[in-house]
């Protein structure tokens, strides 16, 4: 099957949707389809407006026509809400072709903290661009029912998934080269350093030994200067990612808007137990599993997690493999009018241009949904 995926988050950015997004590319390659990627690289491009460190294609019009055309794609899947992305949807409209869109990030809630606009005109636009979409992915339930309950229509839950062969389990937190001998317990966050991450939640916890933050973002200067005996580590490659989060005991994660967390599941299946807030994005990826602990008090969830076993940690982050997750993901696209079989609900057999079933999954029931 061939599939287009439009992405305003790719490569080199650093964020957690430029990041699923490649994982699931590579892991559909690996499948046997073969994947066509549009994304900012391909454009002329400008700093975005809030963030500096993020480049996106300016007036992409006629080359993404261009570029879509060409793929001649058996389905095709907008995945951000930015200028590609509502390009892609103005041109599948205009062919009448069938697409599928992803909700990744809560915009709205970072528009109001950056530029003060209302929450509800950010839903009120994000509704506009999914309204034509043949399914919305959503990352989680909680945030699905939230979208649901905004006005949103045809939602279908897309669990993410994490490497588990790049993240692998260590029995005990390993020493890392980068950062020479730390003491223990080694604390970790990794992510965007920003207002959104509430990272200054766990920048301020009292708790002994070592806090290690890997990250880039708008306030790691600021925060550099306030917190000097943080080991501050900026952006790695995920090889050398992978080594810290095995050097660590205990992975905080202090953001309470996240739609999801693979951050959560990358130390998991490092073994790493997380602490967090009982919200959204830690309740869909912890579950009701021993993977860590989720308290209104961070410092008390830091201590219960600390107690966790590394392997109950990695056992958890094993129900979010790729091969699942991909397969979802190809359950829920639907196929252009060109093609046998014209068009399929979502939720749906996805098939292929000799009309041959590739996957057959239902999103009412499936093994990561618990």
């Amino acid at each position: 099957m061939k599939i287009l995926i439009v992405t305003d988050a790719w490569q080199p950015q650093v964020n957690s949707v430029a990041t699923t997004l490649a994982e699931l590319v590579r892991q559909l390659q690996i499948s046997g389809h073969e994947v066509v990627v549009i994304q900012p690289g391909q454009f002329r491009t400008r700093p975005c407006p809030g963030f500096p460190n993020i480049h996106i294609a300016w007036f992409p019009g006629s080359r993404l026509r261009e570029l879509m055309d060409s793929a001649q794609a058996h389905a095709i899947h907008i995945a951000t809400e930015g200028p590609l992305g509502w390009a892609a949807r103005r041109h599948c409209l205009r062919r009448r072709w069938p697409f599928t869109t992803a909700f990744h990030t809560k915009f709205p809630e970072i528009l109001k903290d950056t530029f003060g606009l209302p929450v509800n005109w950010g839903y009120a636009l994000l509704r506009w661009f999914h309204k034509p979409s043949s399914g919305v992915m959503a990352p989680s339930q909680g945030v699905l029912n939230m979208l649901e309950a905004r006005g949103f229509r045809r939602l279908l839950l897309w669990t993410h998934g994490v490497d588990t062969r790049l993240f692998a389990l260590s029995d005990s937190s390993q020493p890392c080269a980068s950062l020479g001998p730390l003491a223990h317990p080694v604390s970790l966050y990794v992510g965007r350093i920003a207002r959104e991450k509430n990272i200054e939640a766990f920048l301020a916890l009292d708790v002994p030994g070592s806090k290690v933050v890997c990250g880039v973002g708008p306030l790691a200067s600021s925060l550099r200067a306030r917190y000097p005996n943080v080991h501050w580590l900026g952006v790695l490659p995920r090889h050398e990612l992978a080594q810290v989060y095995a050097c660590a005991d205990v992975f905080v994660f202090p953001a309470r808007g996240e739609t999801f967390g693979r951050t959560m599941l990358e130390a998991m299946a490092s073994g790493v137990p997380v602490a967090a807030y009982p919200v959204d994005g830690p309740m869909q990826v912890l579950g009701q599993s021993h993977a860590g602990a989720m308290r209104e008090d961070l410092r008390e969830a830091w201590v219960e997690a600390l107690k966790v076993k590394r392997h109950e940690a990695r056992d958890r982050a094993l129900h979010f493999g790729w091969g699942r997750a991909s397969a979802l993901f190809l359950s829920h696209l639907v196929v252009l009018p060109r093609h046998p079989r014209q068009r399929q609900r979502p939720g749906l057999s996805v098939l292929g241009h000799d009309g041959d079933a590739l996957v057959k999954l239902s999103h009412k029931r499936h093994p990561l949904v618990e």
